[in-house]
């Protein structure tokens, strides 16, 4: 695995790196600045959460490498300051359009914490994500772009892994914004969260996850290790071992059961609401009951 440097690219984290170093896979980092092309000997390109974009010559280069059977994993989400219009006409030339701005989902089904852009996307069924579904697991996936997938003229196949619900819509004012509800200038959606394009032509193949906190620590923690499964379930799919798509071995530091909003405020109302008035009702009862008894005596 090639790891794309140059660009403010994030550190691979602890867990991700453990289970590279598992699955024996070996990574070496590569500056497209400083060569004319992806070396032959890659499996994979890895480009990890960039905060500055890429070059014009740098993008010819990545095209041009998965035009030719080359494989790409993306995960670049909204940045702090400015755009990545370079990078993202990665995934527009293949017929997929990047919204410059913060997901957030209305649909109380659909995030967590109390935070409409910490998404609990629906997993689509697929080679890659199958497992998850098999298992019941849900993806953790925050500050995301929205990703619309459209026409296009290339001979590619483009397969939606993860998408927001109906409710969806994509903040113009990205990490500036200041309400979750819908303004002037944002974009509705529903939007996917992550894409398979694959060549008809050749192997060809390209998995872009649209946030760059998918394999962070802290949220593959909350989503008790899914978010590692669905990444390392990709590179399975990338490098042609369909068969090490699955779940992985679990970790006993994952003690986080998280749940959606909905679920939460309905658990919420339930023990502090209901349990407490059936409580009480039972004690009226076994007191009435009692003072009949006594009152019958």
């Amino acid at each position: 695995m090639y790891i794309l440097n140059g660009h403010g690219e994030a550190e691979l984290s602890t867990t991700f790196s453990n289970q590279l170093t598992k699955e024996n896979i070996e990574t070496e980092e590569i500056s497209l600045l400083t060569t004319n092309e992806v070396p032959d000997d890659a499996d994979f390109v890895l480009i990890n959460a960039p905060s500055s974009d890429i070059s014009e010559e740098e993008k010819n280069m990545l095209e041009n490498y998965f035009d030719n059977g080359g494989k790409l994993l993306v995960m670049a989400g909204p940045v702090e300051s400015g755009d990545l219009p370079n990078l993202y006409s990665l995934l527009s030339d293949y017929g997929v359009k990047s919204d410059n701005g913060v997901v957030v989902d209305t649909d109380h089904d659909h995030y967590a914490f109390q935070a409409p852009y910490i998404l609990m996307p629906t997993i689509e069924s697929s080679d890659i994500t199958d497992p998850l579904l098999d298992e019941s697991y849900y993806a953790i996936v925050p500050i995301a772009r929205g990703l619309e997938i459209g026409n296009t003229d290339k001979d590619v196949n483009v397969t939606s892994l993860l998408t927001t619900s109906d409710k969806a819509y994509s903040k113009a004012a990205g990490y500036n914004l200041t309400t979750y509800d819908k303004e002037d200038g944002d974009t509705d959606g529903p939007f996917a969260l992550g894409v398979d394009i694959t060549q008809d032509e050749n192997d060809g193949q390209m998995i872009w996850y649209a946030s760059s906190y998918l394999v962070d620590d802290t949220y593959n923690s909350y989503s008790s290790g899914a978010n590692l499964d669905l990444v390392m379930n990709s590179i399975s799919s990338l490098v042609g071992q369909r068969d090490a798509v699955s779940i992985r071995s679990k970790s006993l530091q994952y003690n986080y059961l998280t749940i959606s909003d909905s679920t939460s405020s309905i658990l919420k109302l339930v023990m502090i609401g209901v349990f407490p008035i059936v409580y009480l009702a039972v004690g009226i009862a076994i007191v009435v009951k009692r003072r009949r008894a006594n009152e019958a005596n």
